[in-house]
């Protein structure tokens, strides 16, 4: 699978009216709830709501619908957050790349010279290492790492809130 090329953060905001709100609130809240509880908690009946969602997904409002695991709860221990210091001829090139691995849960492009914000997860210290060795060091343009391991989180949050 190919990374998606980053996103143009050029295209206008969606105009979102107090009813598009309230349905993304209630959708980042429980996005199984079904079109008929969601018409009733925002006033528009189920067809609405489908309409509604569906034009929210095709002007890229609401990306994906996904399920939201516990890396704990099935044997990934290990959290870690990593800042990439990359050549700058090599940054698209080695965000491609990250991107596509899986242990990668996020990355992006930060200020200052040619920084990576990474998040990973791996179920061992070894797994971790073994990734950092083969996969991240190995490649051009890596001009250094450095690594933080998560001890305890206090809050997570997907996507954003309004």
């Amino acid at each position: 699978m190919t990374a998606k090329p980053p996103q143009d953060f050029a295209l206008p905001a969606v105009d979102l009216d107090e009813t598009d709100r309230k349905i993304l609130t209630s959708l980042h809240e429980n996005a199984r709830i079904s079109y008929t509880e969601l018409g009733k908690l925002v006033g528009l009946s189920r067809v609405a709501v489908q309409t509604r969602i569906a034009a929210l997904m095709d002007e890229g409002v609401i990306e994906r619908f996904t399920a939201v695991i516990n890396p704990a709860r099935i044997g990934i221990d290990i959290s870690a957050f990593f800042n990439v210091e990359v050549e700058p001829q090599f940054l698209e090139d080695v965000s491609v790349k990250l991107a596509e691995e899986p242990e990668v849960t996020s990355l992006y492009h930060m200020s200052g010279p040619s920084k990576l914000h990474m998040h990973g997860i791996f179920a061992s210290i070894r797994e971790m290492e073994r990734f950092l060795v083969e996969k991240v060091y190995a490649m051009p343009g890596i001009v250094s790492v450095d690594s933080q391991l998560l001890l305890k989180r206090y809050k997570s949050r997907m996507g954003m809130k309004l």
